[in-house]
């Protein structure tokens, strides 16, 4: 039995009337993830099964909240690991136009996005590659809370006469000059403020100051629909490409706010791993570690990009957006809403989720919540049903894990980093491991999934396809599938190869992107900065090097 059903539910599942998704190409990407500043470093990381999880660096927040002893307190807490990307995190504003001086008054999150979607648009081989600017948007997942700039004007507006009047209430025979002295200290310690930078602070601008910036004039808006935005995101992006209204869209998602309230706010519902450690699907595992960064993808219809001779990192097959209705709480998953969201993006791809090549792999949310992780495998073994023990039944049952067991739960960004990852996984043709899943749930047994703990190859006929999940607080839910770019004729370019997973370890360790040879001899250059390039050709033999090349055959 086929995957391929053109629109037929699967078997037992009610009738979604869906309309047929028209694919949707993805031509660029583009990340800054904890120990991932470029997509090449992402690809090693993924590979390899890097674990990016440090300690909270000291700039973050102060050291003395961690006290798991009084974890009970709203200002202290029993957890201090998670997702950084202090040592990537660099923003030069002169090419965007953006004067120097309004930076610490801007949330950073608007700057790196700005930053990582240049970077997307790059990949894809520059904005004159999309065509109309006029029918270009951006779809931004973001969390609507207050960043760090905006708790610094907060204080500034606040904290001068809060801090003024408490101390009167302590010590009553203070004298005003003294008070004086303590707003003048507070003042000071916060900086120079500029008024015409307060703009920075609104929290749609991180769709808008892209859009802005890149002179894209198509819509350009910012989705809070918590863990889901990012993948909310490139639905709703899709959407704008299927229906026509674009002809091309840049969509993600953006989270850098690791404020101490925010941590607290996980700390107080025990969503953090007491043990500081996030294992997805792990039999004991005990919750999330907080992470951040920023994925962007650029999309075009995938008979345009076809068209134009792009080169697709892979193609969206489908989309599903459900919410869950009413539910125990707003924070307790509901399967029927997860399997709704699946079941429709299935039905618009015209594929059968229960096909024995269905897919091959599933980035799952997995968020490494007892409660979490239990409703996402009963989801799952509801729509893509048991294992295939059959004799002529699945040679290869897929893979499910979570790229946050090595960067973290990035909230916003945590769909279009398993995104980004899944079709990293079907453009090279590796199975990706997910850390810290020695034992897995015992439920998993009666699914179709298994886990990896280091990277395979990517075996079977057919396309090889991947599926993302994203279940956001509140019950919205999202379901994206991806499948392996089709073979493009024009200019005799070919997808890339399957290669074994020692290939990928082997090229993931060398900078650049993971590559296999081909027939071609195609010259490729890739470093971290130009730099490093320049290294690699400083000798006469070093574009023989850099190309493959056999010396001899060199001359």
């Amino acid at each position: 039995m086929t995957a391929e059903l053109a629109g037929v539910e699967a078997p037992g599942a009610p009738a979604l009337n869906v309309p047929r998704a028209e694919p949707v190409a993805i031509v660029g990407m583009a990340v800054l993830l904890p120990g991932a500043p470029t997509l090449a470093d992402y690809w090693r990381n993924l590979v390899t099964g890097a674990d990016s999880i440090t300690e909270v660096p000291p700039n973050r927040w102060q050291p003395s909240y961690y006290d798991p002893e009084l974890a009970d307190h709203p200002h202290r807490l029993y957890c201090r690991r998670g997702g950084f990307v202090d040592e990537s995190a660099f923003f030069d504003p002169l090419p965007f136009g953006i004067m120097p001086g309004s930076v610490p008054d801007t949330e950073p999150d608007q700057l790196l996005a700005l930053q990582v979607a240049a970077d997307a648009i790059e990949d894809a081989g520059g904005v004159d590659r999309l065509g109309d600017r006029d029918r270009i948007g951006v779809m931004l997942g973001r969390l609507g809370l207050a960043g760090m700039a905006s708790m610094k004007f907060y204080a500034r507006v606040m904290s001068q006469d809060q801090m003024a009047r408490f101390s009167r209430e302590l010590i009553p025979e203070l004298p005003e000059r003294q008070l004086d002295k303590i707003r003048e200290r507070i003042t000071e310690r916060l900086g120079p403020y500029h008024p015409e930078n307060v703009i920075g602070l609104m929290s749609n601008l991180a769709a808008s100051r892209i859009a802005n910036r890149l002179d894209l004039r198509g819509p350009s808006y910012t989705i809070d629909a918590a863990c889901s935005s990012s993948l909310i995101a490139v639905d709703q992006a899709v959407t704008e490409l299927t229906s026509g209204r674009l002809d091309a869209a840049i969509a993600g998602g953006v989270h850098h706010n690791h404020d101490i309230s925010f941590w607290a706010v996980f700390n107080q519902i025990r969503a953090l791993s007491r043990k500081q450690q996030i294992r997805p699907f792990h039999a004991e595992a005990d919750g999330l570690l907080l992470g951040e960064g920023t994925g962007i993808v650029v999309l075009k219809r995938l008979a345009d990009a076809r068209r134009d001779g792009d080169r697709i990192h892979a193609v969206i097959r489908g989309t599903g957006v459900a919410g869950d209705g009413r539910s125990a709480s707003l924070v307790s998953p509901e399967t029927a809403g997860q399997v709704l969201a699946v079941r429709r993006a299935w039905a618009a791809a015209g594929l059968d989720p229960t096909a024995p090549d269905a897919l091959g792999m599933l980035e799952a949310h997995g968020t490494a919540t007892a409660v979490g992780d239990a409703a996402e495998v009963a989801t799952m073994g509801t729509v893509f049903g048991p294992p295939v023990h059959a004799a002529g039944g699945e040679g290869h049952p897929p893979v499910i894990g979570s790229v946050k067991s090595q960067v973290g739960h990035t909230l916003a960004a945590a769909g279009v980093s398993g995104l980004i990852k899944a079709a990293l996984a079907v453009s090279h043709g590796v199975l990706l491991p997910t850390l810290h899943c020695d034992t897995p749930r015992p439920e998993l047994a009666d699914t179709r999934f298994r886990t990896l703990s280091e990277a395979q190859p990517w075996e079977g006929e057919g396309p090889r396809r991947a599926a993302v999940n994203a279940f956001g607080f509140g019950g919205i839910n999202a379901h994206v599938i991806v499948e392996q770019a089709p073979e493009r004729q024009r200019d005799g370019v070919r997808p890339t190869a399957t290669v074994t997973a020692s290939q990928a370890q082997e090229a993931a360790g060398k900078p650049g992107p993971v590559t296999v040879d081909e027939p071609e001899r195609v010259l490729m250059l890739a470093g971290r900065d130009v730099e490093s390039i320049a290294r690699v050709l400083d000798t006469d033999d070093g574009v023989v090097r850099a190309s493959g090349l056999d010396p001899a055959e060199a001359g």
